[in-house]
């Protein structure tokens, strides 16, 4: 029977009814409040969870803080969500335990509070933590003597000796050692004069700078074929980031270069800062798309080129900010970067549509372009603006046609990166021979981390065949037996 018909009964209908009908309408009612009850909590709860989500968190956040022409701090304006990315970053959180090399038992034999001797009492429950540390520093160097046979050898008729893989040849210095320097020079950035105290303080491997540096220039030279093999597959790539920062060689100032790709990097010291610095690395003509700074010197090449359009809008908000009563720079902000936007869209949706579709709304963001350059009754400032971007009209919408080609170049600025703090922390080099070990050697980290392989296991490993064969482990022939050992362990 419904709640509302019983609900509306009269008292004389009730008074008639019977007794097993009475206490079935109750219980009827009771279990219907019950339902009722619930329903109520959970929308309560529901309320409750609703209200907490939509405070407002960042009532506090500076306004500074959002990018430009992003501050929707007016009235009406719709506030774009940041995506929440529930996968997280490669390496957060807890990483699970690796299995325990050694199980240490701590005894407990007194009282750690009265002191009372407790060897005869019995074990009530264990607990146990893993605990991940490094080895004792060694009180003095682990100092070996290399004995190499010499025989005669029938078939070459000639006189051949054995060889240690424990050091280079000639040199009384251990490989482990020797690498550990090297990382400590490219990837942590430490100067010569550090690593030797350092090395000294923590190994008790007394070492001079001079001798550090002659070794680092001795393993640039061992390295020379891992650089060009770097170089070979920098020009082989699709796409080339390119960038140059300033580099003093004995306080005269030169350049550190870099040409790069997704997974190579290539560093290169010059005396000169022009075009015949491009056409040495890269030659006359390049097939795939070179994104720059729009520095002149890569103007020369004859190939696809993408300008950063990063450094142009950095450059236009120096001028906005300079002038802040002329609204046209402001106006002309918006609608560059909003073309700038439409290409990416189009660029991700290039496979979704027809190519004649795509040709016709590529046309129309150029259409767009040369229809915002050509601006009319400009200020002068804005004036100004527009004959820098018009130099580089033809290269702002390159990275619509090519799949994977960014329209800037912050990818080239993350792999000069290392070079800036390098030239910050030790000032520069002191010679030629110093500033080319440093960019070969640095060549070959970058390109190991890009390629998520151990740079101290390859220079360990190259060495090690350098000494055996008289040549370096290339870099394909190392990551093919990394792979391989990979696959041997999930076997």
């Amino acid at each position: 029977m419904p709640v509302a018909k019983i609900i509306s009964i009269y008292t004389d209908e009730l008074y008639s009814a019977s007794k097993e009908a009475l206490i079935s309408m109750v219980l009827f009612l009771r279990e219907e409040l019950k339902q009722q009850q619930e329903k109520l909590a959970e929308k309560e709860a529901e309320l409750s969870k609703l209200t907490k989500d939509n405070i407002n968190k960042t009532v506090n956040q500076p306004s500074s803080k959002q990018p430009e022409f992003d501050k929707n701090t007016g009235i009406g304006k719709n506030k774009k969500k940041r995506k929440k990315h529930h996968n997280g970053r490669k390496g957060a959180g807890n990483c699970p335990k690796p299995t325990p090399d050694v199980t240490n038992t701590n005894s407990l034999n007194y009282c750690p509070i009265c002191q009372t001797n407790l060897i005869s009492q019995p074990v009530i429950e264990k607990a146990s933590r893993i605990v991940e540390d490094i080895c004792l520093i060694p009180e003095k160097t682990i100092i070996s003597e290399e004995v190499q046979e010499r025989k005669y050898c029938p078939c070459c008729k000639k006189i051949v000796s054995s060889s240690s893989e424990a050091a280079l040849p000639k040199s009384d210095i251990g490989l482990r050692a020797l690498c550990l320097i090297a990382y400590l020079w490219v990837v942590s950035t430490i100067s010569l004069p550090k690593i030797t105290e350092f090395l000294n303080s923590y190994f008790r491997l007394r070492l001079s700078t001079a001798g550090v540096s002659k070794m680092m220039i001795r393993l640039s030279k061992i390295m020379e074929p891992v650089y060009g093999e770097i170089l070979a597959d920098v020009k082989g790539g699709a796409i080339i980031f390119a960038d140059e920062t300033g580099w003093r060689v004995r306080g005269v100032l030169w350049w550190l270069w870099i040409f790069a790709n997704k997974y190579s990097a290539y560093y290169w010291p010059d005396k000169q800062r022009g075009s015949p610095v491009v056409e040495k690395i890269l030659g006359t003509v390049f097939s795939g798309v070179l994104v720059t700074d729009a520095w002149y010197a890569y103007m020369k090449i004859i190939c696809a080129k993408q300008t950063c359009m990063a450094h142009i809008l950095r450059k236009i908000r120096k001028f906005r900010d300079a002038y802040p009563e002329d609204y046209e720079i402001i106006s002309f902000y918006k609608k560059l970067r909003r073309i700038l936007t439409d290409g990416e869209k189009l660029q991700s949706t290039r496979k979704e549509i027809r190519e004649e579709v795509f040709l016709r709304k590529f046309n129309s963001l150029k259409e767009r372009l040369q229809k915002l350059l050509a601006w009319e009754n400009p200020s002068n400032v804005l004036k100004d603006i527009i004959a820098k971007v018009n130099r580089q009209q033809k290269n702002i919408l390159t990275f619509v046609e090519h799949e994977g080609v960014p329209n800037h170049n912050n990818y080239g600025e993350y792999i000069i990166k290392k070079g800036v703090l390098k030239r910050k922390v030790s000032g520069g080099s002191m010679s030629a021979e110093g500033v080319r070990a440093y960019a070969i050697i640095q060549s070959v980290a970058q390109t190991c981390h890009l390629r998520e392989l151990s740079f101290s296991g390859f220079l360990n490993a190259s060495l090690a065949h350098y000494i055996r064969n008289g040549k370096p482990l290339s870099l394909s022939q190392y990551g093919m037996q990394s792979v391989n050992a990979e696959i041997k362990r999930a076997a």
